[in-house]
Formats: structure tokens, C-alpha cells, sequence
């Protein structure tokens, strides 16, 4: 059976619709995501070490549309790990493991990696959002789009737009 390490943030959780909301409550502008296209998420967002810092910023962020249900299906279909470099934050251990529980009740402690670097994980596929990530891995890698990359050419990697490309590409 094939691995699939599957990123959380920017992948599963959509860190960019917690970023603008904090932004909207601190200033009280609301940031389109076409308006940050291209840049990383700290040119994007000013505040935003600060705003990952809160007690709550990866325990309340959203799901990425149809993340759910294809996640499902591929912990059916294959050994399927989450990926988190989580260490860069240590706060945020116990925040993701609570979202993973609310969110993912099928996906057992075995089977979530929380991390420093990525160089280390050893699978088939990778999907990620971050170059960083995926450029080591030397399994088949699916950059999952989003703004800060979405100006960049994937290279080797597949770039999928949505979990419909993925359900489409690995089901």
C-alpha cells in the first residue's frame, strides 16, 4: 500500500481565511486573497507571527473546501500520514492535535507526524503548499495552490488546485 503525506496547514486547514480575519478584527479592513498573491505569508499579513501565536489560530481554522471527505477515501485506499512542522510553533502541538481529533476522527495517533523539517519523511506522494517542503521529497509531489505560490511555475511538481484534482488524480 502506498504513503501519502498530506500538509495540514495551507492543505487541510485554511490558515489564509484565519489570517484575514484577524487582520478585518485588528484594522478593520478585509485583504482579498488575489491582493496577496505572490507573496509569502508574513509579507501578506504584518501581524501574522502574532496572529498564529493566539491560543486558538490552528485549534478554529476551517477546513479547505472537500478536504474531508477525500481524506476519507484515501485512508481507504492508502496508508495516509499528516504532516505538520509543527516545531517551528511548539504552541500549536496541542492545537492541531485537537482539530486533527474534531476534524478527522478516522485518522489515528499512528498515523499523525508532528515535526521539525519535512527532509525526513519517507513516503510515496507528498502534497504540500510550501516549495520548501516538496523540493527535497523524492517521491511524486502534488503542490496544493495557494497564494503565496500561485504566481510560481511548479516545476516537477503536479499543482492541484482543489481536493476534487486530487480525488481525481490518486482515487
Amino acid at each position: 500500500m502506498q504513503k501519502i503525506a498530506v500538509d495540514m496547514d495551507g492543505v487541510l486547514a485554511d490558515v489564509y481565511s484565519q489570517f484575514i480575519k484577524m487582520h478585518h478584527q485588528e484594522f478593520g479592513e478585509t485583504i482579498s486573497l488575489e491582493s496577496v498573491y505572490g507573496k509569502t505569508e508574513s509579507e501578506a499579513f504584518v501581524h501574522c507571527r502574532k496572529y498564529i501565536g493566539t491560543e486558538s489560530f490552528f485549534r478554529d481554522a476551517p477546513l479547505i473546501d472537500g478536504c474531508r471527505n477525500v481524506l476519507e477515501q484515501l485512508n481507504q485506499e492508502y496508508e495516509v500520514y499528516l504532516v505538520s512542522a509543527a516545531m517551528e510553533f511548539p504552541w500549536s502541538l496541542s492545537q492541531k492535535l485537537e482539530w486533527i481529533k474534531q476534524h478527522f476522527p478516522f485518522i489515528g495517533w499512528q498515523q499523525i507526524v508532528l515535526c521539525g523539517s519535512k527532509q525526513i519523511i519517507a513516503a510515496d506522494i507528498m502534497i504540500d503548499d510550501h516549495f520548501k517542503n516538496l523540493d527535497h521529497f523524492t517521491g511524486r509531489t502534488l503542490l496544493f495552490t495557494q497564494p503565496h505560490n500561485i504566481l510560481r511555475e511548479a516545476g516537477r511538481h503536479q499543482r492541484v488546485n482543489t481536493w476534487n484534482d486530487i480525488e481525481k488524480i490518486l482515487l
